[in-house]
């Protein structure tokens, strides 16, 4: 499996391959898992769902690290690479782990697709 390189080629692939909608579904999951209230619509633009991830991560890092955290860890981020990251400007830290976040998610929902 080819993991793509941006968020862009991250939404296509998922949509090409009709797994957009399952990526949603997977990133409402986790974040109710780590307890963090964010609801996304099966329908969201892509745009949006960006704008909204990066936004509650960019709030987590500032007001709930914890919550942020157990995030990362609920939805097995590696610590490698969050550790690779520059935390020097919050808002470009939080557009980078958004991608993370979606790259690993996209992973999930990748092999439940092909696996099951």
């Amino acid at each position: 499996m080819q993991v793509p390189q941006t968020f862009e080629a991250l939404i296509a692939v998922a949509n090409q391959q009709d797994l957009y909608t399952r990526l949603v579904h997977q990133l409402n999951k986790d974040f109710h898992l780590a307890n963090i209230d964010i609801d996304l619509h099966e329908a969201i633009l892509p745009t949006s769902l960006k704008i909204i991830l990066q936004d509650a991560l960019y709030q987590l890092i500032q007001k709930k690290f914890t919550d942020y955290l157990n995030l990362l860890y609920i939805i097995d981020v590696p610590e490698s690479q969050i550790k690779a990251l520059d935390g020097e400007d919050l808002l470009a830290l939080a557009e980078a782990v958004s991608f993370l976040i979606l790259k690993r998610e996209w992973q999930k929902v990748w092999f439940r697709n092909k696996y099951s």
